[in-house]
């Protein structure tokens, strides 16, 4: 079997989702190995050290022609490559930690024609684990990981080996397909990300189950979308979970079913509309980045905010790790944006964060006895202890409870900008200073 594993170097070091994805190949026997990865010369070094892990090839696709590429763009120059080597399973981490767009795998699994398995926790050849449960794959196909494998250190005999550069004239790609010239996403501005901050009331410990009494009988805050201004004549919306969305901003929505790649690209190309938005479901990160490649045109993944003159659209989502806000124009027809939805959740949501890992069980009975609904930050979920179903963040659901409750939680950006909506915010941290406490309207210091 041949495996090439796509890889990014985000800042000096192995994106940890590629990371996963390196070290599941490293544990397969009798296999092939190719690690791909798109950057410039810098990025060499990174890749070297990486080599020392184990035995496989290391190719670099870098050319001054391959800068600024975006999702599409940067799906077509690592297709162009592996399709010289004719892998079996490509490989790639789910997200990148700058980009978080998760689309390079579905992008790929659709340029390659091959079959997509997600969100992949395990895999050992022929079947696998997964997010959503057991599988078994047929290839050719690819497969996104999440972090579940913890990258080894390298032996102390092994050596560093050189890596392959690849650029435009070994590629003999178009060049009018890579970069900016062949991107049709392009960032406007960026903007320190607005992330509400809340006045915190200090409370003692024995005054917090009579507030969340109180507050859940409260009646709940509507979180509203203002319409626009000026619309756009038409758009239409896969699903009608964004409903809210494409109605603020259009004069008229056409709502499509929730079909197959080649249904929704058929229809696409019939009805050609300007503009095409999405659920960021698990479903809709599958397939929206599949029509993408299968249409040619952009597509701007996690929008928390759309923006028209009734001409042009406009698209804003979190970057780097939520700290910035970025506005992106796409430069290609249809304009496509997955959008983030906040999900039903109970009343009263307590979740739990690596601060209460060895308390786990006590946050759910504690959830149980107050009839409220558990969740989890994604630092308590990546070491295992509770299930990915459970992750509230940017990389997990965005929830808008009356009362959100929040224990052991740091208050990290990525976590923060999915409880915005909550209508209470009350924090439980030993540490005072804990930058969840900038963003709680009530807060209790304990050790829990």
């Amino acid at each position: 079997m041949k495996i090439a594993i796509c890889v990014k170097i985000v800042q000096g070091e192995l994106n940890p989702f590629d990371a996963s994805a390196l070290e599941c190949a490293l544990q397969m026997e009798g296999v092939h190995r190719t690690v791909v990865c798109l950057g410039p010369p810098g990025v060499a070094g990174a890749l070297r050290k990486m080599t020392r892990l184990g035995d496989f090839r290391t190719v670099l696709l870098s050319d001054t022609a391959f800068a600024g590429s975006d999702t599409l763009a940067t799906s077509y120059l690592l297709a162009s490559f592996l399709k010289t080597i004719s892998p079996d399973v490509i490989f790639c981490g789910r997200q990148s930690i700058d980009g978080d767009t998760a689309q390079t795998g579905p992008s790929l699994a659709a340029r390659m024609g091959f079959s997509l398995q997600t969100q992949v926790l395990e895999f050992s050849g022929r079947k696998g684990r997964s997010r959503e449960g057991e599988f078994q794959v047929s290839t050719p196909t690819v497969l996104t990981f999440e972090r579940s494998y913890p990258l080894r250190f390298p032996s102390l005999r092994s050596r560093v080996r050189e890596v392959e550069i690849l650029d435009r004239h070994a590629l003999d790609v178009d060049l009018s397909r890579c970069g900016t010239q062949g991107s049709p996403t392009r960032v406007v501005q960026t903007f320190e990300a607005p992330r509400g901050r809340r006045k915190c009331q200090w409370i003692s410990w024995s005054e917090l189950e009579p507030l969340v009494r109180e507050l859940r009988h409260q009646a709940k805050k509507s979180v509203k979308i203002p319409p626009s201004e000026k619309r756009l004549p038409q758009v239409c919306a896969v699903g009608r979970e964004i409903a809210h969305y494409a109605e603020a901003i259009a004069e008229e929505v056409v709502y499509w079913e929730k079909v197959s790649v080649e249904e929704l690209v058929a229809r696409a190309k019939q009805e050609k509309p300007r503009v095409i938005l999405w659920n960021a479901d698990v479903w809709g990160r599958q397939t929206a980045p599949q029509v993408a490649v299968e249409l040619e045109t952009g597509l701007c993944a996690d929008c928390t905010a759309l923006e028209t003159d009734g001409e042009r659209l406009w698209m804003y989502r979190p970057a780097v790790g939520g700290n910035i806000l970025a506005k992106i124009e796409c430069r290609t027809r249809p304009v496509m944006a997955t959008l983030r939805t906040v999900q039903a959740s109970g009343e009263v949501v307590i979740a739990g964060g690596k601060g209460v890992a060895k308390k786990w069980d006590e946050i759910l009975r504690w959830a149980e006895r107050w009839d409220a609904q558990a969740g989890a930050s994604r630092g308590l979920v990546d070491q295992g202890v509770a299930p990915y179903p459970l992750q509230i963040g940017l990389t997990g659901k965005s929830i808008s409870p009356k009362v959100y409750l929040a224990v052991g939680i740091s208050g990290a950006v990525q976590h923060l900008c999915a409880v915005e909506n909550a209508d209470t915010i009350i924090a439980v941290n030993a540490d005072k200073n804990a930058r969840i406490f900038e963003y709680a309207d009530y807060g209790i210091v304990k050790a829990f």
